[in-house]
């Protein structure tokens, strides 16, 4: 009967491949200065996204530039894809589900072009934030692989 009263916790896995920084490293300050939550960020060598945890897709944005997640345990992510790819309108990214899939480490997300962001002058850091969170737990910078466990969210 007292499980039903324990909180749910969640894995943030690694959704892609390449090197893992703390967000205050990303070259915008949007980003770097938190202003957009917590968080971390991963410079991709690999064009696959995969889900960061097990939850559901909450949101897609019109210019695929950022997939929006909800953790099993409530936490919301936001996946934003470079910087100002926004920009892009959608070019460069090839989105693999929908609003209200559920989705797991497993499930592939996106993706990315990163030649052609490259071409258009776009950083193609991928950010992964918490938008209601107030901190996180502190990330090294270190190789990474996808679906690598990062941390458990309480």
């Amino acid at each position: 009967m007292f499980s039903l009263f324990k909180k749910k916790k969640a894995t943030l896995h690694s959704p892609t491949t390449g090197m893992l920084i703390p967000l205050s490293q990303v070259s915008d300050p949007v980003f770097a200065e938190g202003m957009m939550g917590p968080g971390l960020a991963i410079e991709p060598t690999i064009a696959e996204i995969y889900a960061p945890v097990e939850g559901t897709i909450t949101t897609i944005f019109p210019t695929k530039h950022a997939i929006g997640v909800k953790a099993k345990n409530g936490k919301d992510i936001l996946l934003h894809i470079g910087i100002d790819t926004v920009e892009l309108n959608g070019e460069g990214f090839d989105i693999h589900v929908k609003e209200g899939d559920k989705v797991s480490p497993d499930t592939l997300l996106a993706r990315v072009d990163h030649q052609l962001l490259k071409a258009k002058g776009k950083a193609s850091t991928l950010m992964v934030l918490f938008p209601e969170e107030k901190e996180l737990p502190s990330v090294q910078e270190r190789s990474i692989t996808a679906k690598e466990e990062i941390f458990s969210l309480d």
